[in-house]
């Protein structure tokens, strides 16, 4: 039986080379709702939490207290260019106490620039160097060809496919569970 290990927060920013993730601020509530609300169509599709009610929740929601840190979900803006938000990404306790969950959105006007497999890649070796993270696990539909390249592209194994809810409108209710359990892969 494994032993749970005290949890400890992973650090406020990354640098992943392209781009910056960084823990939000209050200040990043409008640039992250506008990236949310030009999105929409381009993430409703696979995404159940992606409305027009989220975009405006964010904002509020930020405004008012910090932008989802701990202790289950560390949410990072994807930040390029110094300031400007090109998606989402975090990592989030809720597969086991010695497992993290990547999870990752793009902005539409920024996909196919290799921003979420950056984002995923150092999030992945972050997680791995968290005292007690055994494994990380990306989850995706199977229908969405796009989010499984990515932890195809930095090496994790597809260890099961699972059925699963459908939440969204593409969704095909088949869950592939990539996982990387491998530090300095």
């Amino acid at each position: 039986m494994q032993e749970a290990v005290a949890a400890v927060d992973p650090p406020e920013v990354v640098d992943t080379g392209p781009l910056l993730l960084r823990r939000g601020t209050v200040d990043d509530a409008e640039p992250l709702a506008t990236a949310i609300a030009e999105s929409l169509e381009h993430l409703t599709p696979w995404m159940p939490w992606a409305s027009p009610q989220t975009a405006t929740l964010t904002a509020q929601t930020a405004r008012l207290s910090k932008i989802g840190w701990g202790p289950v979900d560390y949410d990072y803006l994807m930040v390029a260019g110094g300031s400007r938000v090109v998606g989402g990404c975090g990592l989030h306790r809720r597969i086991g106490p010695t497992g993290l969950e990547i999870g990752y959105w793009v902005h539409v006007s920024h996909t196919r620039l290799g921003y979420a497999t950056a984002a995923a890649r150092a999030l992945t070796r972050t997680a791995l160097s968290l005292p007690g993270v055994e494994r990380v696990e990306i989850h995706c539909d199977e229908g969405n060809a796009a989010s499984a390249g990515v932890p195809r592209r930095i090496g994790y194994r597809l260890d099961r496919v699972e059925d699963h809810s459908i939440d969204s409108p593409a969704q095909t209710g088949r869950f592939m569970i990539w996982v990387m359990d491998t530090p300095g892969f």
